[in-house]
Parts: structure tokens; sequence; C-alpha cells
């Protein structure tokens, strides 16, 4: 079933139908996989399923702000059923096949790891087939109910791990990885910061040659999704620009965020990050200027047009743009403040996280940690920014957006119990002094804008409504209005009903 993203596409997709209603006869066109917005007056069905298509949106979500009209011709196919009774009997069968023929090994480390594998993948399957659907449907349903339960699945391994002494909760890391529990060598960081080294005849620009790795299409990959999540140009670029200020505040603490000045802001502010923004911010117009047309893949005539169907399957199925309005009033402003310290909060704990479970930068678990935030990240952002845009229909915080605050939460917690040395570390006292300075003009200015700002306005509102009224009293008076009588003439009437009245 093709299950939308919002009411909104339906009810354009249904004022659509209507308009076409009107227009002259068509025929029906079908070009690589997209029904045209001709409508023809004989494409009856069609207009039923879009029809059908409607209610269940309305039913699933009432509130989008979709900026683009979406035509579907409601096809429900296999791939689109649920297949819980399939999923249960395959999972049963696996079941049998161990319990009945599989002999268990004498082995108790093996055993429990394999007794949690599968406990794992039995909570995956009931929640990839019995979980509560979220905003987004492509490339299909069951896949964002995957990474919901792998958030859940994640933020319970966080918890054992919080609860664990600091020496068993690394060396539990090596039941996952034999090759971790192993203190991180030292590393130089910083080094030499000219950019053209004339003491090196060979190569003098060997220092910006040295830091052209591996991380450098990281940081642009990382900030090119990072836009497509956030999804708009200057929240993007005010994260970018704090989380390096953050790195100047923090390398006495970490040696990885002690780089160059030009690393800092050349490398990854202006190159890496500045260019994923942009390439994010121009792939977000396309995406809003798209149709959106869906039709079944077996309707297709063409190869062509089902190959194109394929790989549009992986696209939106429908587009809301964002609109965060920080300075609109009080709610939204601290909601976005909110957002940007969650998002910096998750980006220290990145690399916190690896230094006090002594997880090398290059190991497998630090990408996969990558890789789960990329997924669930763009569902609790559409979830938070559904929370904030209209309270009154989407009453709670959406169950994604839930997990990874807690998430964020407990990784920090578990930084700062697995090493609260390095967390207390006392911060200079130039550095403190910035941030206060920030802090204080931030509270200032949302002082300024949300309390006083409107005080003042709404007194000047009032004083010019009582300047104006006596000046158009008086003004009316001098044009002789009979709109507007004296007091006399309003208790008696005009002056000559009363001289008529005394004669």
């Amino acid at each position: 079933m093709t299950k939308p993203e919002s009411r909104k596409s339906g009810v354009a997709a249904m004022s659509s139908t209507s308009k076409c209603a009107t227009s002259a006869p068509a025929t029906a066109q079908v070009n690589d996989g997209a029904v045209e917005p001709g409508c023809p007056d004989h494409s009856a069905h069609i207009k039923a399923n879009v029809m059908k298509q409607t209610s269940r949106e309305s039913m699933n979500w009432r509130n989008c702000g979709v900026d683009c009209e979406v035509y579907d011709d409601g096809t429900n196919t296999f791939f689109w059923r649920a297949h819980t009774v399939t999923v249960l009997f395959i999972l049963t069968c696996a079941l049998v096949y161990v319990t009945l023929l599989e002999e268990t090994p004498q082995d108790t480390a093996y055993n429990t790891k394999r007794g949690i594998v599968a406990s794992i993948l039995v909570f995956l399957c009931f929640g990839v087939t019995q979980a509560k659907d979220g905003p987004f449907t492509r490339p299909h349903p069951a896949y964002w109910r995957f990474w919901l339960c792998v958030s859940v699945v994640y933020e319970l391994f966080l918890i054992f791990i919080l609860f664990q002494t600091v020496h068993d909760g690394r060396q539990f890391m090596k039941y996952i990885d034999p090759k971790l529990g192993v203190p991180l060598p030292e590393r130089d960081y910083g080094g030499n910061c000219l950019m053209y080294d004339p003491g090196n005849t060979t190569d003098p620009f060997h220092n910006i040659w040295d830091k052209i790795d591996g991380f450098v299409p990281a940081h642009f990959l990382g900030w090119y999704i990072k836009t497509l999540v956030i999804r708009d140009w200057w929240m993007c670029m005010i994260i970018s620009v704090m989380f390096e200020f953050l790195e100047y505040s923090l390398e006495h603490q970490l040696p990885n965020f002690s780089e160059c000045w030009w690393d800092h802001w050349i490398m990854d502010v202006l190159v890496c990050n500045g260019l994923g923004i942009y390439c994010g911010m121009k792939t977000l117009g396309w995406l809003s200027m798209k149709p959106y047309q869906w039709q079944g893949l077996w309707n297709i005539p063409t190869y062509k047009g089902k190959i194109k169907r394929i790989a549009f399957q992986f696209t939106p199925y429908s587009w809301v743009k964002f609109e965060w309005k920080p300075a609109s009033n009080l709610r939204r402003w601290l909601a976005v403040l909110g957002i940007i310290f969650m998002f910096l909060l998750a980006e220290l704990n990145t690399f916190y996280l690896k230094f006090v479970l002594w997880m090398p930068p290059e190991h497998y678990l630090v990408l996969l940690r990558l890789v789960f935030f990329v997924n669930v990240g763009g569902v609790a952002m559409r979830e938070i920014y559904d929370f904030m845009d209209d309270p009154k229909f989407h009453r709670k915080l959406g169950q994604q957006a839930w997990l990874v605050a807690a998430i964020t939460v407990t990784e920090f917690l578990i930084v700062v119990k697995y090493d609260p040395n390095t967390i207390m570390l006392p911060i200079p006292f130039f550095i403190t002094q910035c941030w206060f300075l920030g802090i204080l003009l931030i509270f200032t200015w949302t002082l300024w804008r949300f309390f006083f700002r409107d005080i003042t306005l709404r007194y000047k509102e009032t004083r010019r409504r009582k300047q104006e009224s006596p000046s158009d009293r008086d003004r009316s008076l001098g044009n002789g209005n009979p709109s507007t009588p004296s007091g006399r003439s309003k208790l008696n009437g005009s002056s000559e009903t009363v001289r008529q009245r005394k004669s």
C-alpha cells in the first residue's frame, strides 16, 4: 500500500483532479511511470483511487505543509502489504529448527552471544511488522520501522553500559570486538601549522596534503546529509561554525580537537562543510520542484519507465519545506535553540564516546553509529518540526525524536561517568569569558525580542490610538458630519427637531 507522508498531498491531488474535471476532455497519458495531470473524463477509476488515497492520508497525517501536488493511482501490490503472518511463520520455523534439529554447543560464551543476537532479531521482526509508522514511507515503511527498533536496541545497550563499572564497561566491548578494550595511543593532531613550509624543498605544501585524508569526503558527505535533514541554510551554518568554536574551547580535553587555524576555517567550514551545505541546498531545491506522480510498476508499459520508477522509489513520496521561523514567538525560538544544542551535543558525543570507550576513529562501530544517526536523524527532525509547527494536532513528541533525544543524553552520561576527570578539566579563562559573553547576548536578545519589544509596541499602539481618537472627533465636528452628533443631539435629536418641539 502506498502510504503517503501527509494529508495535504492528498488534498492537492484531489484538488488537481477536480480542476481537471472541468477542463476539456483529454486522453490519459502514461510517460515513464508518471500519470500526466491531464485527467481525462473517462479515467474515473484513477480519480476513485486518488479519493481513496486521500481518505487514507487524512486518517494518518493531517498537517504537514506539503509544497507540491501528488498524483497517485493507489496501486496496492504485494510489496506494500504487511506480511505479518508470513514473518511469524518463518520465525517459528527457525526457532523449531534450532530447538529440535540443532545441537546446542557446550560453550557458555558462544551461547550467550548467540542468545542475545537471537533475542534482538526476534524483537526486530516484531517491530518491523507491528510498530507504528512514522512520517516517512519511502522506500518502504518497514525500513523506517526497522530503524525505530534499532534505536530501542541501541538505547538499551547504552543503559547497560551506563550501569557497569568503568573497567567492566570497557572490557565488555571485547565481546563485540576482541581488539577493543585497549587504551588508545596518544597522537599529535596539531603539529606544524604552516600552509607553506619553506624548509621542505621537496614539497612545501606537505602540511595541506597530510590533512587531506578519508575524513575530507566524510565531512562533505556528512554535511550534505545534515542539510537534507535540517532543510535550512542558516541553521546549518550556525551549527557548523558553533562546532568549530567548540573544538577551540575543548582542545585542552581531547587532543584530536587541536587543529590548525586553516584546518578549522578553510578546510572544514568553507571547503567541506560549506560545499556540502551548498550541494544539499541545491538538492532541496530540486526535491521541492520535482513532480511527485506515482504509478504502479506493472502499469508502466516501457522498461525505461519501470527503471525510472524503481529509482524514484528511493526519493520522498512528497516534499515538505521546513520553515523554522525562530523569531516568530518564544516557543519556536526556544525549540530552535534546543535543536541546535542537541545537535552539537550529539556531534561531541562522537568524539568523547570513542575516547572513553577506547575505540579508534577508524573502527567500524564508529562508522555504524554515524550510519545509525543518518537514518534516524531525518525522521526525528521531521517529527520535531511537526510537533513544533502544529502542537494542536501533534500533541506529543514523535517516537523517533523521543528515542534520539534519550540516546544523546545517555551517551553524554556515559562520557561523564567513565571519564569525569577529562570532562571537569578547567576551561581557560578567556574561553570562559567568550562563552559567558555569547550566552549573555542570547539571553539579552531573547528578553528584548519577546518581552521588552512587545511591551514597547503595545504601549506605542495604545498611545497612538489615544492620540488619534480626539483628533478624529474634532475633525468630524469641524466638517459638520451628521454621523457623529454632539452629546445633546444624541439624547434630544437634531437642533431643528428641538426647535419644533419648543414651538
